[in-house]
């Protein structure tokens, strides 16, 4: 029997130990030293010292935040490529990344788009409200931009010039020219023609809001009747998906037939290029019908 109370002490710590502990001690003495700035930070501007959340909970945040939804690819086509035995569908999961992410981002900046002229079409009625309300311009749009977003990151311009006496309507425009901002031009407009000729502001924009916002219905009543033709080029499109599951299903094996043989893997790539240009003429169909 080994006596282990005569052992040496060092014989004990093996590499990965001395490893383990001195990850642990590096990590500890790093959550320490960020506690600690965090807490001299808070100090220091005279805040509340809020709760601190756990290191694995600001780990996790950091994660959600890098992971993106278009690397789901990557184990589905693990996945296909694992049943088909073939690095075919690997290589495609790899291919569909970048398109998928730029496809998703496309729609977060339409989004983004259309928030941003529903806030236009809200600013524009919080303005008149507060011009109605006996407020100086200025003060309007201050108050105006507390409770929207629709200036963006042009609104410390516009909210600059319009208290220390700058040009307003050209910051405006400036703003207008972001994606959804548009409306923001017949705010200048209206803003130019109040300075210039004494025209009541808040008028001229409640006339502004009722066109936007009038323009707005039209679109979303557009896109409602879009919906349908739309829902319909995504169910057909997912029609080969369905028919190889189901032939795998039968036991038939269509991955083993379409990517291992030559008749196969012809038949798959001439269907594959029709789907994407079928896939292009239904979405130039969608945006043209959108355009009016």
């Amino acid at each position: 029997m080994t006596n282990w109370t005569a052992a040496d002490p060092a014989a004990l710590v093996t590499p990965a130990s001395a490893a383990a502990v001195c990850a642990f001690a590096a990590a500890w003495l790093s959550v320490g030293r960020d506690q600690g700035l965090r807490r001299a930070r808070l100090v220091l501007v005279g805040a509340a010292v809020e709760p601190e959340e756990p290191p694995w909970g600001r780990l996790w945040e950091r994660l959600r935040g890098r992971a993106r939804p278009e690397w789901l690819c990557l184990p589905v086509a693990v996945v296909v490529a694992v049943l088909a035995d073939s690095v075919l569908p690997l290589a495609a999961g790899v291919v569909a990344v970048p398109l998928v992410g730029r496809w998703l981002r496309a729609r977060e900046r339409e989004r983004a788009k259309w928030r941003r002229g529903d806030e236009v079409v809200a600013w524009c009625g919080v303005v008149a409200g507060e011009l109605r309300a006996g407020r100086q311009p200025g003060q309007a749009l201050a108050v105006a931009a507390r409770d929207t977003q629709a200036l963006g990151e042009a609104e410390a311009q516009v909210l600059a010039a319009a208290r220390f006496g700058g040009d307003v309507a050209l910051e405006l425009r400036v703003a207008a020219r972001e994606p959804g901002a548009e409306g923001l031009a017949g705010v200048a407009a209206c803003w130019q023609v109040a300075v210039d000729g004494g025209t009541g502001l808040a008028a001229g924009l409640e006339r502004l809001e009722a066109a936007l916002r009038a323009d707005r219905e039209q679109q979303e009543e557009l896109r409602a009747q879009l919906t349908g033709p739309r829902t319909t080029a995504v169910l057909l499109a997912l029609l080969p998906v369905l028919g190889l599951l189901l032939g795998t299903a039968m036991g038939a094996s269509p991955l083993r037939v379409l990517l291992h043989t030559p008749a196969g893997f012809g038949c798959l790539v001439v269907a594959g290029a029709l789907e994407f240009a079928g896939l292009c003429w239904t979405a130039r169909i969608v945006r043209t019908g959108e355009k009016g």
